[in-house]
């Protein structure tokens, strides 16, 4: 089965041995994580499309993969010639999987999910929406297992610590503030199955999963203590000791099945059904069962005084390594140098690499450059990727873990000479990222609200772009988290209202299929503005810190509160990045610093 085309028809006849009319496959583990480890990427493996978000449906004659408006170029080309059909989810007249599922298969089809990786809230709603057809949902087969012969095994990095002083919240702390809220909702257990919440809670962390420094494990509280499941040999009997002095108790990965079970019928569970899947749960009793949001996902998006102050530092030395990879762009590029996308991958790596803190990136660089730039979520290959020469733009979407913070910045450079239509769309994307970072909002405003300021700019011009415009960072944790979103098509929930230490991207874009895209981001952190008769009133305070390029704007596009905002945020960067920047990394901030006045009357 050496390519997706023949893994489809294998599929096909296990299917066909069970008695299956239909087989999804999403995007997902146990743990319901963004990055999988290579042992839960089934769908990456039998369809070959690696993006980070999909599912796949195969039937006896139809396969299809369902993925939104970021991966479709991607999907398109790593689908030809494998008989998938891709499925432009979100586009008009493309049904979702249930709907297709629906309106194709016969009453008494049987369609298959590993219910491992089905989370309870897909679950349930599938399971309502196949009863209603007379078709059954079965969650107790893999049949992707069964055909897939070399899976790779779990992974088995070894957890460690979070120390003091970048660790800033006692493990115990973390742990009373979780039972309180399971008491609050009328608790006496608590399941986490999500791997940021358990590394926060616990202050744990690993590196079982690419990009974000966590470990394979779920989670099982009373009111006394916590049962942790998790692998043999990943916890040394040091920090187990610490960890049993919390009241933690390490329990073998596979034993929650039997722990669940043994839960008194009337036990009162919390879980999350959008954090646990249908198949962890399948052995607890459901007579008491709490559906609501993870009491850590609200405690964690909030980040205390000390974890700020230590994410202004990160910021710093992030800001630092971007200084010098930029400064050896720049020259290489000046110097007539061959660099590819792969080459700014690797040296800014490199860059981020050497600086205090550094632990690895956090997530996968994107280096596009024109047509690649306008794939939000395009990865440079050895067999695919752009040699970066002649005019245009480049986009550069990175960022690092460091024990004191999580990065994520983009930055759109020319090269060579931009045309007026790429400035005129620099332009405007950088009005929609400074009306974003200049808000000013009630606390506890729904966060997907603050997503039509930073549109408006865009929408006069009859232009959009398909992604959100901000999601939660993690403190040394997932680069995305919850559960703040800024996104056209959140939901105004009441867990979703932004708050004071909260800590979310703004990163407007537009992309220009086959020509360009443009992108630009920065982290802003929430902070209290003032106190009025109508309430508090937050602000962005925009931490991260690096120039954004000025000689693609078109000057006169700008209003003069925009060109103050941007001047005095290259104030900013100047005064912080000057203390750790020497040579021609310290002449290229001195360069891209420059007010926005002094280059328009060169």
């Amino acid at each position: 089965m050496a390519t997706p085309a023949d893994r489809i028809v294998a599929l096909g006849g296990r299917l066909a041995q069970g008695g299956l009319q239909a087989c999804l496959v999403p995007t997902a583990d146990p743990h319901l994580s963004e990055y999988l480890p290579e042992h839960w990427a089934a769908r990456a493996w039998l369809s070959g499309f690696d993006g980070s978000a999909g599912s796949l449906l195969v039937t006896a004659d139809f396969a299809g993969l369902w993925t939104d408006s970021r991966y479709w170029v991607q999907a398109e080309a790593q689908l030809r010639g494998s008989g998938i059909t891709l499925m432009r989810a979100g586009a008009p007249d493309v049904p979702d999987a249930l709907d297709w599922v629906l309106a194709h298969l016969a009453p008494g089809a049987r369609v298959a999910v590993d219910g491992r990786v089905l989370d309870l809230a897909a679950a349930q709603r599938w399971r309502a929406g196949l009863d209603a057809a007379g078709m059954n949902l079965v969650l107790d087969q893999d049949p992707v297992g069964d055909v897939w012969a070399d899976r790779p095994a779990l992974p088995g990095a070894v957890v460690f610590e979070h120390l003091p002083p970048y660790a800033c919240r006692a493990r115990a702390d973390n742990l009373a503030a979780v039972r309180a809220a399971m008491h609050e909702h009328g608790a006496a257990w608590h399941l986490l199955s999500s791997l940021d919440d358990i590394a926060w809670l616990l202050n744990l962390r690993g590196a079982d999963v690419d990009y974000n420094p966590v470990f394979l494990a779920h989670a099982l509280l009373d009111a006394d203590r916590v049962r942790l499941y998790v692998a043999p040999g990943k916890i040394d009997h040091e920090l187990a000791a610490r960890l049993a002095a919390d009241g933690v108790e390490l329990r073998d990965y596979p034993a929650l099945a039997t722990d669940l079970a043994a839960l008194p019928a009337d036990a009162a569970l919390l879980v999350d059904p959008a954090r646990v899947t249908a198949g962890t749960l399948s052995a607890a009793p459901e007579a008491q069962r709490i559906e609501v949001l993870n009491p850590s996902q609200l405690l964690k998006s909030v980040k205390n005084a000390d974890e700020t102050d230590h994410i202004r530092q990160s910021m710093v030395q992030d800001g630092a390594a971007l200084c010098e990879f930029f400064a050896w762009f720049e020259a290489a590029l000046a110097a007539g140098e061959r660099i590819t996308e792969i080459d700014v991958d690797i040296r800014l790596s490199a860059m981020r690499a050497r600086r205090p803190g550094f632990v690895s990136l956090s997530f996968a660089t994107i280096a596009g450059f024109n047509a690649n730039g306008a794939m939000p979520h395009y990865r440079a290959t050895a067999s695919s990727h752009a040699e970066i020469r002649g005019d245009g733009l480049l986009l550069i979407d990175s960022g690092g873990q460091y024990l004191g913070g999580t990065t994520d910045i983009t930055r759109v450079v020319p090269v060579g000479t931009p045309t007026t239509e790429q400035c005129a769309d620099y332009t405007t994307v950088l009005q929609a990222h400074i009306a974003l970072a200049r808000a000013r909002f009630p606390e506890d405003t729904p966060s997907s609200v603050l997503d039509t300021l930073a549109r408006m700019p865009l929408w006069r011009r009859g232009l959009d772009y398909g992604h959100g415009t901000g999601h939660g960072v993690g403190y040394f944790l997932n680069v995305h988290e919850g559960p703040q979103s800024i996104s056209v098509r959140g939901h105004a929930r009441p867990h979703q209202g932004m708050k004071a230490g909260m800590l979310t991207s703004n990163e407007p874009g537009l992309y220009r299929d086959g020509q360009w895209g443009i992108r630009i981001e920065n982290l802003v952190l929430a902070v209290p503005a003032e106190r009025t008769d109508f309430g508090v009133f937050l602000e962005f305070e925009t931490v991260t810190l690096c120039p954004i390029d000025t000689r693609c704007i078109l000057r006169e596009r700008l209003s003069a509160d925009e060109i103050a905002w941007l001047d005095a945020y290259h104030v900013r960067v100047r005064e912080r990045l000057l203390p750790l920047v020497d040579g021609a990394a310290r002449d290229w901030l001195l360069a891209r610093t420059e007010a926005v006045q002094a280059i328009s009357d060169r």
